[in-house]
């Protein structure tokens, strides 16, 4: 199997090449502006170093992973595009033109016209979204699905930006896709690590499940960054961080139970292995030739939330995001 990476910095040389060059059967090729830190991590990892996009598309890879930062992802998608690839592999937010924590409705607008092109050409997409692959999410559905807690009726959040997005697909992983939300807008404030306006979105899903999603800079990262609470009608759970303790809330057996993660383990470990377990289940489904883990879908669909509560805000009303903001898929 052949996996070529557009983009090998940081991320990629991380989280990304370390498990796929432990697979056997796996052949990997990296194209890089930079052609240096290409072939870097080739002779680190082992792999073929590409000078062109065209020439990676030529190797015929099963799918491409495309790890360029958010800002730059776009343009490299529809240059990939052009070259009429079988799979795309994309991190998250799909695309973000002025970064993770300013996402724009054109922004949703671009990768909506991308994901149509790849429709049309037969090229199947997939998003990584990690932060269904840490251990409380996956045991959170374990235990929804064991124990039958029904439908979610409320879920609220307290966010930091750093992790917008998951919080946003999470959101839909867990209650389905928001169908209409409410945006206000707080000043701009400067956090750690990036500044930006303070939100407040109150939704609605397909499923009328209520919500409020808070994002902000302004938590400490020393402290979780992610904080949702699922109301189902047979249980509450609250999911913190990557590593913190999950509650559950059992309304049948009237129990309040608390998942905890082996202590000698970092927020940041767990970070790490969020990705292999993702790109395990991934490469499973190309070998089994299966439909994605998470699909290209997914990241159209948190673009469009995004979208939905910049229009929010501009218009002072709320936005029914199939009638304004249509997928088009």
């Amino acid at each position: 199997m052949k996996i070529a990476l557009a983009g090998t910095g940081n991320v990629a040389k991380r989280n990304y090449i370390p498990c796929l060059a432990a697979q056997e059967d796996v052949e990997l090729g990296y194209y890089n502006r930079t052609s240096a830190k290409a072939e870097a991590v080739a002779a680190e990892f082992g792999g073929e170093v590409f000078d062109s996009l065209d020439a990676l598309a030529a190797w015929d890879p099963d799918s491409i992973f495309v790890l360029t930062r958010e800002t730059d992802r776009r343009d490299l998608l529809s240059a990939l595009l052009d070259l009429n690839p079988r799979r795309l592999f994309c991190e998250k937010p799909l695309v973000a033109q002025n970064g993770q924590e300013d996402v724009r409705e054109d922004d949703f607008a671009a990768a909506r016209d991308l994901l149509q092109r790849a429709k049309a050409q037969g090229c199947e997409t997939a998003m990584i979204f990690n932060s269904r692959f840490f251990d409380q999410p996956l045991k959170a559905k374990e235990l929804i699905a064991a124990r039958d807690y029904g439908q979610v009726n409320n879920i609220s959040g307290l966010v930091h930006y750093a992790c917008w997005s998951h919080a946003i697909d999470l959101v839909h992983h867990f209650a389905g896709p928001i169908v209409e939300l409410t945006a206000l807008q707080g000043a701009q404030v400067r956090g750690e690590k990036m500044a930006a306006h303070d939100v407040t979105a109150a939704f609605r899903t397909a499923g009328d499940a209520t919500g409020t999603l808070i994002g902000t800079s302004m938590l400490d990262w020393t402290f979780p960054l992610l904080e949702l609470t699922f109301n189902f009608q047979g249980a509450r759970i609250h999911l913190r961080d990557l590593d913190g303790d999950m509650e559950v809330l059992d309304h049948r057996s009237a129990r309040h139970e608390t998942y905890a993660i082996a202590r000698d383990r970092s927020r940041w470990q767990q970070y790490d292995d969020s990705f292999t377990k993702s790109i395990l289940a991934y490469l499973e489904t190309l070998r089994q030739n299966d439909p994605p883990p998470v699909p290209g879908l997914a990241g159209l669909q948190e673009l469009q939330v995004e979208a939905a509560i910049k229009r929010s805000i501009a218009t002072g009303r709320p936005v029914d995001l199939d009638a304004d903001l249509p997928l088009g898929l």
